[in-house]
This record gives C-alpha cells, sequence and structure tokens, in this order.
C-alpha cells in the first residue's frame, strides 16, 4: 500500500488525482476506485495499478 494527498478531487465528474508521499508523483483515480468518499487534501492509502490510459490508484481509502 501506498500513501498520499488527494490533490483535485471532482465529485461531480467523478475522478481526481492522487500526489504518492514518497515520490510527488501524480496517480489519477476514479470514483470506482474508492473504497471511502474524498476530498482534496485527505491523506489516503491505495494500491496503484496499470489502467488503459496510465497508472491508477485503487482500493484508496482515508487514514
Amino acid at each position: 500500500m501506498k500513501t498520499g494527498t488527494i490533490k483535485f478531487f471532482n465529485a461531480t465528474k467523478g475522478f481526481g488525482f492522487v500526489k504518492v508521499d514518497e515520490t510527488d508523483q501524480e496517480i489519477f483515480v476514479h470514483v470506482t476506485g474508492l473504497i471511502d468518499q474524498v476530498r482534496e487534501a485527505d491523506k489516503v492509502s491505495f494500491e496503484v495499478i496499470e489502467g488503459r490510459k496510465g497508472l491508477n490508484a485503487v482500493n484508496v481509502k482515508k487514514i
């Protein structure tokens, strides 16, 4: 599991980005990958998978 911070999340459109703590990399997150509801600046843990257009954060939950 990786940890990071929700940098941006648009609940209406159902997507956003997580900034990874160790690398400052930004990873796409879709509403289908969420376990908990998230907002900008929430600290989260997540897993990373390869999606059709790049890396996706999944199993995203607040910590």
